[in-house]
């Protein structure tokens, strides 16, 4: 009863989405089966520090990354928040819990070579998949919109006369993003193939057995065209996202406009991707001042 509460609370009240809401879910029941399993008692308003810190040791013992139990932790934390706004316990037990260090990630961007050659290389035969191939990579890169909220767009997002695109953001926070006429040009394409192969259909973008999109689908897209051009590690769309807020940055972009585009609640989320411009500053830094190397 207290979890199926506190699920409504994260889809009514804070509308987080369902990917969100599943991962609570799997986090939430992970932990109970714990408490089962050493404790034999699953009561949650029973839960103290000590029980929590060896579900950590317990985490930690099988090899789950810092980052990984971070969030857990994060999840249950949330919860019993939430027990005590409802008033079901005085005393959050993880209210002085100190997170596990982790290491900084740097993630490394596509070069605009890459994308270029990923955009410029993609067969364009007279048929739906790769019309729809190519539109995909090219809104990624050109509006850095998320993976789930390029699967979500609708057909009636798109407008054509103002060159701009609506993006439904998290917690349903709508923002516009200008179209580039290069993807215009490639959405006009792709809608011509789409309405004769799905007419009447809201999302605008379709798997080719007329289903909606799905998150796996666009990875192996985004993965499958990278893996020709790039050696980097990691292939996916939020590096497609990171590459649009980083090559903006690089090209004199102010924070507060990624930030917008991006759709980030706070500049705090968006200055990570300064981080990336650090080598373009540097650059810059030793052309500009008078006692830099190159003078």
């Amino acid at each position: 009863m207290l979890t199926k509460s506190f699920i409504e609370y994260l889809s009514f009240e804070k509308k987080y989405s369902q990917h969100t809401i599943t991962a609570y879910q799997n986090d939430l029941n992970s932990f109970r089966k714990f408490l089962i399993q050493e404790y034999q008692d699953d009561n949650f308003l029973n839960v103290n520090y000590s029980q929590i810190r060896s579900w950590i040791v317990l985490l930690v013992d099988s090899g789950i990354s810092n980052r990984s139990i971070n969030r857990k932790i994060s999840s249950l934390k949330t919860f019993f928040k939430f027990l005590q706004k409802t008033k079901s316990i005085s005393n959050n037990p993880l209210k002085n819990h100190q997170a596990l260090k982790t290491a900084k990630r740097v993630q490394v961007p596509f070069s605009t070579k890459e994308i270029f050659q990923v955009i410029d290389n993609i067969e364009i035969e007279d048929n739906f998949t790769m019309f729809r191939n190519k539109l995909i990579v090219e809104l990624l890169y050109s509006t850095g919109m998320r993976r789930n909220e390029l699967i979500n767009l609708k057909v009636k997002d798109i407008d054509m006369s103002n060159n701009t695109i609506k993006v439904l953001g998290k917690r349903n926070k709508e923002r516009f993003i200008p179209l580039l006429l290069s993807v215009k040009l490639s959405l006009e394409k792709y809608l011509f193939k789409r309405n004769l192969q799905v007419p009447n259909s809201n999302f605008l973008f379709y798997t080719d057995k007329q289903n909606k999109l799905y998150p796996t689908l666009v990875y192996r897209i985004i993965n499958d065209y990278f893996s020709t051009v790039s050696s980097k590690v990691k292939k996916s769309p939020h590096v497609l996202r990171h590459s649009f807020a980083t090559h903006l940055l690089n090209e004199g972009a102010d924070l507060n406009s990624v930030k917008e585009l991006l759709g980030h609640s706070s500049l705090a989320s968006t200055q990570v991707y300064t981080h990336s411009s650090l080598g373009k500053l540097k650059e810059v830094y030793n052309q500009a001042h008078p006692r830099s190397d190159k003078k």
